[in-house]
């Protein structure tokens, strides 16, 4: 719902863009044509909660497909799993994942060629949002992995149309990355468990938007954004630590690795833009 009402904000919001902002006895010929620098804004939500679970490599063979069983058998992570930070060690309530604000620098050249406008954009900056997912054992204990961005950046292309200048509307696509903080929590006191924390996350973005120039520097714009990003280094360890040979986790004898089952963190973000051309 979250994604829809952004989506339709942000098309209800294009919509009433209007040249009306960039009337005047100025002239128009060299809108958007030229290089700027600029800022951006906005709120940021992430549909990633959905069926997401934890993945097991018991055998540390490099695949996460494998089951944690407990010594007579029987599925240890039986209580299941749910797509946000656990609040406890039961299965039940667990803490919604975290949408947030952002915000971005930019810089960018626009090509005008009559009516049509060829460019590019490169942004850094961070959203807010934090993804989620926990597991739990019958143990009981809870084990939670979550990601968030210390930082991220974009570098796009983007293809409009402006009707005689005033006004831009346009798509935009590119790559994306992320430096992500990946954090692991558990209640389980028995085992040792180790994770290798950030991780590089490459991955794409692509929306559309409209800017209007107020004056012959200045432009306001508004803009959608999708971006997927692939995060799948991050991987937890567990070890013996003071837990019996016969611990569900050493099944091989030395540990398992345990990995997200969604390898994405994917974001819509609807944002201000705010520019200054040379």
């Amino acid at each position: 719902m979250k994604t829809l009402s952004l989506l339709a904000a942000t098309a209800a919001a294009l919509s009433l863009a209007t040249p009306a902002l960039a009337q005047g006895d100025r002239d128009k010929s060299q809108d958007f044509n030229g290089p700027y620098i600029g800022v951006s804004g906005g709120y940021t939500v992430q549909p990633n909660d959905g069926r997401e679970t934890l993945i097991f490599d018991t055998n540390q063979d490099g695949s996460f497909d494998d089951s944690v069983n407990t010594s007579t058998g029987d599925n240890a992570f039986a209580p299941g799993f749910c797509g946000g930070a656990a609040t406890g060690t039961a299965n039940l309530d667990c803490r919604n994942d975290k949408d947030g604000f952002e915000y971005f620098a930019r810089a960018g050249y626009d090509k005008r060629m009559g009516n049509f406008v060829l460019g590019a954009v490169i942004e850094g900056g961070r959203s807010e949002v934090r993804d989620s997912v926990s597991g739990f054992s019958g143990t009981p204990a809870s084990y939670t992995m979550s990601r968030e961005a210390d930082w991220q950046a974009g570098a796009r292309l983007r293809a409009g149309y402006t009707p005689g200048g005033g006004v831009l509307f346009y798509a935009t696509g590119g790559g994306a990355f992320a430096k992500l903080d990946n954090r692991f929590t558990t209640t389980n006191a028995v085992n040792s468990f180790a994770d290798n924390g950030k991780t590089n996350a490459w991955g794409y973005s692509a929306g559309g938007g409209a800017e209007a120039m107020l004056t012959d520097k200045i432009s306001l714009g508004l803009e959608y954004l999708y971006t997927d990003l692939k995060d799948d280094d991050y991987v937890v360890n567990v070890g013996a630590g003071s837990a019996p040979a016969t611990n569900p986790f050493l099944q091989n004898g030395t540990g398992t690795d345990i990995k997200r089952s969604n390898d994405s963190l994917r974001t819509h973000s609807v944002r201000a833009t705010l520019n200054l051309r040379f």
